[in-house]
């Protein structure tokens, strides 16, 4: 396999919105980030070598924020940046969803950490962050669904959502939902990384984690090539099941969820609304809970139909199943006129979201291997925790702890015993 170290100007960034390139005229907000003094590191310190392994939004968080508190890093990734779930994702973001629950701090501090991001790197113009409305609406398919005018329907759907909807409820305010463009997200922050931080990016296999004389001394690819480091953090995704020092300690499963991307004639009557669906198909059946992002490029995101399957070695072999496609077209036109008929179709894709047993992410020190790190499993909530995942992994790696986010729940040692 050939290696290459990706330059700045090489790492194959979206233009976002037809825009003129912004990755040259970022800009930091004075206010900075959460706890910004903390992601600092003391300048009487030798800066510690990490390699980030995983070019998804976790690892690119990670290798962004180890970045900034001064770290040498380096991010290998077997593809390219963003070429998974990462790119393929919805990039919806909710404050207050995971409450309740091991994520209620995790979630509620990396929403807050895009707002940062989103002001720190021109986030609306570079990567599509917005808040918006999200609405809970019922469907029941038809074979020739009646499009009807917004007159006659509640007063809550915006009037392209013109299908045969029933029942309609606010379940997200601009205060508490917001988006992202997930791939633009994850290439504009490691764009950042390399041009105002350091960071390297290798293109090549990860093989094995290297150990010198029972320490961490970085990875090896396939071909032998060494990437030495202090420190190694494996953010893999689903790949993680392929790492036996991941795989014999817990399980990382693959659930395979599709999604297609539309761009309406129309784009302009398209406003800023998420919908969560309960949709009742023509025939009968178990009801489906589809999920509609009209994103600020004029495109409109669904997503749904998901299985559990064997996730492929190589991320670009992942394709759509033509049955759960075809049903996502379906759903397009029952739920708008916008989204049917004259709406060309951007994309058929799918994706694998990392999933664990006990569905909480996997973040912390592997136990047994100090200097060896895993952030992982974080299901279909990946985009909205990346930065505040980065984050804590970053202070964990450097400082030894994290001050950002409590990660006792997340630990891998809470699987030590189970197998």
């Amino acid at each position: 396999m050939n290696l290459a170290v990706v330059a700045p100007r090489s790492l194959n960034l979206i233009a976002p919105f037809s825009r003129p390139n912004p990755y040259n005229r970022f800009s930091v907000s004075p206010a900075g980030l959460i706890r910004s003094s903390s992601l600092t590191m003391e300048h009487n310190q030798p800066p510690k070598r990490v390699v980030v392994c995983g070019g998804g939004v976790i690892g690119v968080c990670t290798a962004y924020y180890l970045a900034k508190k001064g770290a040498v890093v380096t991010l290998v990734e077997k593809s390219d940046v963003a070429c998974a779930a990462s790119g393929k994702a919805g990039g919806f973001l909710a404050l207050d969803w995971c409450d309740g629950g091991p994520l209620a701090s995790l979630a509620r501090t990396s929403f807050h950490l895009h707002r940062s991001l989103s002001q720190e790197l021109n986030g609306s113009q570079s990567y599509g962050y917005r808040p918006l409305t999200t609405l809970s609406v019922s469907f029941t398919e038809s074979d020739n669904p009646t499009h009807t005018s917004k007159s006659s329907r509640g007063s809550t759907l915006p009037s392209w959502v013109d299908g045969p909807g029933g029942s309609s409820r606010t379940i997200g305010t601009p205060e508490t939902t917001a988006q992202v463009h997930p791939q633009l997200f994850t290439r504009t922050l490691i764009s950042k990384a390399v041009e105002s931080h350091g960071v390297e990016v290798v293109i090549g296999k990860l093989e094995r984690v290297k150990l010198d004389e029972g320490k961490i001394g970085g990875v090896v690819l396939e071909g032998g090539r060494v990437v030495d480091g202090d420190a190694v953090v494996l953010a893999l995704g689903p790949w993680s099941a392929s790492l036996e020092i991941l795989s014999s300690l817990f399980r990382v499963y693959g659930l395979k969820a599709h999604s297609i991307v539309l761009k309406p004639k129309e784009a302009n009557a398209i406003t800023p609304h998420a919908l969560f669906l309960r949709y009742y198909p023509s025939h009968g059946g178990k009801p489906m809970d589809p999920e509609v992002y009209p994103r600020p490029t004029g495109e409109v995101y669904l997503c749904g139909m998901s299985a559990e399957e064997e996730v492929p070695d190589d991320p670009e072999e992942v394709r759509g199943n033509s049955e759960s496609i075809e049903m996502l077209k379906r759903v397009a036109w029952t739920v708008s006129s916008h989204l049917g008929g004259e709406a060309e179709v951007k994309a058929e894709q799918a994706c694998f979201l990392p999933c664990t047993d006990d569905e909480v992410p996997v973040i912390g020190e592997m136990p047994g291997m100090k200097g060896c790190y895993v952030a992982t499993g974080h299901s279909c909530w990946g985009i909205l925790n990346g930065p505040a995942t980065g984050a804590a992994m970053a202070e964990l790696v450097i400082d030894g702890h994290s001050s950002i986010v409590d990660l006792k729940y997340f630990s891998p040692a809470r699987f030590v015993g189970r197998q």
